[in-house]
Order: C-alpha cells, then sequence, then structure tokens
C-alpha cells in the first residue's frame, strides 16, 4: 500500500524489488519526458514574446511616421489577433505540461524514498580501522570456538561476517567490541566504533526515541534530532513512542538514526543480524542510511539481498571449530 493506492504483487521479496524497479524506471522516464515538454513549451512560448515585441516596435516606429498603409495596419490588426490565439494555445499547452510533470513527480516521490544525507565520520582509505592478530578464543578452556584468526579492516571497507552457527560470529563481535578477551592473540581497533545487536542495549526502553536521541547526542538541538529521526521514518509525534514499546524492527532504525546521524558518527559500525523481523519500511530505511554512511562496516547477516543492496565489498567466511 502506498499513497497511491494498494496493488497487488505476485512472486517473493526479490520479484517484488525487481517490479518497483521497474515502476520507478518508468516514472523517471516518464518525468523525464514532461519536463522536455514544458521546456519545449517555455521556448516557444519565449519565441512568440520576441516576435510580438519586434512587431509592436516596429509599428510604432512607423505609425509614429504617419506612413503605415491603412490596408497594412489591417494586415498587422488581424496577425495581432492571431498572435494572441497562439498565445491563449501556448498557455493551455503549458499548463498540460506542467501537470504531466506535476504527476510523474508524484509517482517518484512514492516510488522512491529520500535520499539521507548523513554527517560524514572522515575516515581516511588508509586508515586502519581493526586488526586481528593471531586470534584465539572460546568459552572453555582447550576448546576454542575461533583458533589462529587474522583479518585486517582498513578504510571504509564493507565486510560480511558469514558462516553457519556456531562458527563464533557472535564471538568475534564480542571480542572486537571489548567484551570478552582472546586466549591468544591481539585485537585491535583503530577507530571509535558503534555495535548494534538485535537488542540495540544503547536504549533506556522507559524513555522515548527522542529523549534517547538527545542524550546519546549531547549538544544536538532538539530540531536537529526531530529532523534526524525523521529520516528514520520516525516523523512528528512518532519519535515521542517509548521505546520499550517499539518492535525488533523500529528499535533498530531508531538505533541508527540515534548512531548514525549524531554530530559525531562513529568511524566503525558493527551490525548483528540486522534484518530478523524487520518490517518492508524498515528494511528500506536500514538500506538508506548504510547506503548514506561513509563508515567502514562489519555485518553479519545471512541475507543476500541485503547485503548486496548496502555494498559489502568483502566476506570473512567462519568455519568453526572442526572436531
Amino acid at each position: 500500500m502506498t499513497s497511491l493506492g494498494a496493488t497487488r504483487y505476485g512472486g517473493n521479496w526479490s520479484r517484488y524489488r525487481e517490479r518497483k524497479a521497474v515502476e520507478l524506471e518508468v516514472a523517471e522516464h516518464d518525468l523525464a519526458l514532461a519536463e522536455k515538454r514544458v521546456a519545449e513549451v517555455n521556448r516557444k512560448t519565449q519565441l512568440a514574446a520576441e516576435r510580438k515585441d519586434r512587431r509592436d516596435a516596429a509599428g510604432a516606429r512607423k505609425g509614429a511616421r504617419g506612413v503605415m498603409p491603412r490596408i497594412l495596419a489591417g494586415a498587422r490588426k488581424n496577425a495581432a489577433e492571431a498572435s494572441g490565439g497562439d498565445g491563449v494555445r501556448l498557455a493551455e499547452q503549458k499548463e498540460q505540461a506542467l501537470a504531466m510533470a506535476a504527476t510523474a513527480r508524484t509517482r517518484i516521490e512514492t516510488l522512491q524514498n529520500l535520499p539521507l544525507v548523513l554527517t560524514p565520520t572522515g575516515l581516511a582509505a588508509s586508515r586502519t580501522v581493526l586488526t586481528l592478530d593471531s586470534v584465539t578464543a572460546g568459552y572453555e578452556v582447550g576448546h576454542p570456538i575461533l583458533r589462529d584468526l587474522s583479518f585486517t579492516i582498513v578504510g571504509p571497507e564493507r565486510v560480511a561476517l558469514v558462516g553457519p552457527n556456531g562458527s563464533g560470529k557472535t564471538t568475534l563481535v564480542r571480542l572486537i567490541a571489548g567484551q570478552m578477551r582472546p586466549a591468544q592473540g591481539s585485537v585491535s581497533v583503530g577507530v571509535d566504533f558503534a555495535l548494534l545487536d538485535q537488542h540495540v542495549g544503547i536504549f533506556d526502553p522507559d524513555v522515548s526515541i527522542l529523549d534517547n536521541f538527545m542524550r546519546l547526542n549531547p549538544g544536538s538541538s532538539e530540531n536537529a534530532c526531530r529532523a534526524s529521526l525523521a529520516g528514520f521514518l520516525f516523523r512528528a509525534d512518532a519519535a515521542l513512542q517509548i521505546v520499550g514499546t517499539l518492535s525488533g524492527g523500529q528499535m533498530l532504525r531508531a538505533g541508527l538514526a540515534c548512531v548514525l546521524d549524531g554530530p559525531r558518527p562513529p568511524s566503525l559500525l558493527i551490525l548483528d543480524e540486522p534484518t530478523n523481523h524487520l518490517d518492508i519500511d524498515s528494511v528500506y530505511a536500514i538500506e538508506a542510511g548504510l547506503a548514506a554512511y561513509d563508515g567502514a562496516l562489519l555485518i553479519i547477516s545471512h541475507d543476500e539481498a541485503f547485503l548486496t543492496n548496502v555494498g559489502i565489498s568483502r566476506r570473512l567466511e567462519l568455519a568453526g571449530e572442526s572436531s
């Protein structure tokens, strides 16, 4: 359902996204044609006005000298009347062209979310963001989940952390976040970072989204906070919802708004299964937010379409400890 009404789509989610993309392309094509028509009518109107000005000026000069024959004066009168009729027709054509352009533009605004503009992180392409050197870690002595793991993230890389359940993805995130220490090796995070897990633990669940935003981003005005939340679909009174009443998708959207659109966004964002239990609007908003983010990403996800849409540049695959 959109502001244009309800439409039924067959097929799965991927087919739906493909169909919506085709509809957007058609709407953009129609808008381009309508705007071309407006420009053409404007050009014709300008030429007609210039011709009329030249005729009027010439007639005024001849009339002042008293040299215009009666028959010529009559012809000029007829031409002026014809020109007036052309002007009316051009005005009607312009009105029609503007109406076509407005209709096409409305279709595009309905189909396509406005792009977000976030505060830049300033992360340099050569900056070492994260380094793991020969890391071995687990929860029981002698039974490591991760063994001798080394990898590095440099600059605004977008890395997908993939592997079967039990392969150590969550353990690795806990190591990076400093929530546990490796049995061997070292973990070094060279930039400020934020971790958003499925519970979005940065929030106070007893206060509103807006209050949480202002607490996490001290110094931001209420207007700035509301503008940021609106970009993640929390418009007007929706920003006053108590966090503890939000769905999982709403909570993640609110978390991304608070983390990414504050005055000092982190240079590294870690997401743990961000698309679990998300509604369609939340998926779109989260993809838009991550597309506008210029920092480094480390994402745990099994959602291949989501990883593609947020521009993952490489993958770190964990196989787990073999028996």
